[in-house]
């Protein structure tokens, strides 16, 4: 499981083209938590092409990108509160 957090600058069109590249690398890897947090559940060279990824699309002089990668049971590591609407990797994903 990793939790990926971002900011890319968004004062120019090409930065906001940056973003939106980001957040859609990260939809295809797992779920939105918030806006700019996404929380994937890869194995390693997933992780090694997701992490290629994105260091393709941001630019390292202007924005940053943090991958954190969360040690499993989950349930020891993560406390939840409101509306959540988060995927259940144990389930069967219906695509």
């Amino acid at each position: 499981m990793l939790l990926i957090t971002y900011d890319v600058s968004t004062e120019t069109s090409a930065g906001r083209r940056r973003l939106r590249r980001v957040a859609k690398t990260c939809l295809n890897y797992g779920q939105r938590v918030q806006k700019s947090v996404f929380e994937c559940q890869v194995n390693a060279m997933e992780k090694d092409r997701l992490t290629d990824q994105l260091l393709q699309e941001i630019d390292e002089k202007e924005d940053s990108l943090r991958i954190y990668r969360i040690i499993e049971p989950l349930e020891n590591n993560r406390e939840e509160y409101g509306n959540i609407q988060a995927t259940n990797f144990e389930d069967t994903l219906i695509v």
